[in-house]
């Protein structure tokens, strides 16, 4: 029998699973700088920033500028995007900016990026709707070359042709990409490269060590080992004196704060599909860890068990802007303590 793996608070290895927060801003930037800086406080290992555009679910439009800012307000924790939109943005230009934070935090910025969605940033940005469908796997192979540590790097693709030009800064070591993984053919195009995934927090723990044991098997296939790939895994956590006080509570802040989502806007002009609010708040509130610290703690460690991830990142605004803050300290002083 396989015995549970020991959750580690701070930075983490293969053995023992980071806890980092997870920070959409969804009540503004300077609630999100207080948040990290509540983080740090806390004990945690990290925070990992969205970035949207366009819409108020998350009011972050820049993951690696907030970042910067964050590594600069903190001394310990790590700082990572979750995730860059690649779509949106020239590969090198990401790159650039990711060795410039890694070399500058002396190594605590994480780079996470997303294929992103078909709204209208891409007609915003000018990339289009071909980069999206078409580009995603030349972009981020584009983007690890530049982090490879390469000396020069040049492009004859698709969608990049360039000369070679020298890679400065030059990263101190190859930097690792993690991937928001959403359907197949991003965790295949992950895994043939052995590329760390982000795990989201609509799925249950049997579904994502699903996704982690197709990874696995295209991993080796192309001679990459998983047990040594670090994906993350991300938890709505809901903390009260029992579990039911704490559906109660996200019962009323949840749902309001996931209409925004509705806000995207599609680049073809087509109406997104909009899940029925109500039951998507009932299925996170089925899967995901609420209650006591004790009952908390126990199921992030039955989560870090049974999935296999080597980070678990907490999601806390869903508990609504009043008490956010509160929620954090509590993770310090009541969850932390908790876990095995």
């Amino acid at each position: 029998m396989t015995a549970e793996p020991t959750i580690s608070t701070a930075a983490g290895d293969l053995n023992q699973p980071a806890v980092d927060l997870f920070l959409l801003a969804a009540h503004g930037l300077p609630a999100t700088v207080g948040y990290a800086r509540a983080a740090e406080a806390a004990g945690l290992g990290g925070v990992w920033l969205a970035e949207h555009h366009f819409v108020s679910y998350g009011q972050c439009p820049s993951a690696t500028t907030l970042a910067g800012y964050l590594l600069g307000a903190t001394r310990r924790i790590a700082v990572g995007t979750a995730a860059a939109v690649l779509s949106n943005r020239h590969p090198v230009a990401l790159a650039e900016e990711a060795v410039l934070l890694d070399t500058v935090s002396s190594g605590r910025f994480r780079l996470g990026v997303a294929r992103g969605g078909p709204w209208v940033d891409l007609e915003v940005y000018g990339t289009g709707l071909d980069r999206y469908r078409d580009g995603f796997a030349e972009s981020l192979d584009l983007l690890s070359r530049w982090l490879s540590g390469a000396a020069t790097v040049g492009a004859d693709g698709q969608f990049f042709t360039f000369r070679d030009v020298p890679v400065v800064p030059r990263p101190a070591r190859p930097m690792p990409i993690w991937i928001a993984a959403t359907s197949p053919a991003t965790v295949d195009l992950a895994a043939s490269r052995g590329l760390a995934l982000l795990l989201g927090v609509h799925d249950d723990d049997a579904a994502k060590a699903a996704t982690l044991a197709r990874y696995a098997d295209v991993a080796a296939a192309n001679g990459h080992d998983p047990a040594i790939v670090p994906h993350a895994s991300v938890h709505l956590i809901g903390l009260a004196d029992s579990r039911a006080a704490a559906e109660r509570v996200l019962r009323r802040t949840l749902p309001p704060w996931l209409a925004t989502t509705r806000e995207y806007v599609r680049i073809d002009g087509s109406a997104p599909a909009h899940r029925d609010l109500d039951a998507y708040a009932e299925h996170l509130l089925r899967i995901h860890p609420l209650g006591s610290a004790a009952e908390c703690a126990a199921r992030l460690a039955a989560s870090a068990a049974t999935i296999g991830a080597h980070r678990l990142v907490l999601m806390v605004e869903g508990a609504g802007p009043a008490a956010t803050g509160d929620l954090i300290t509590a993770i310090g002083t009541d969850l932390l303590p908790a876990l095995p």
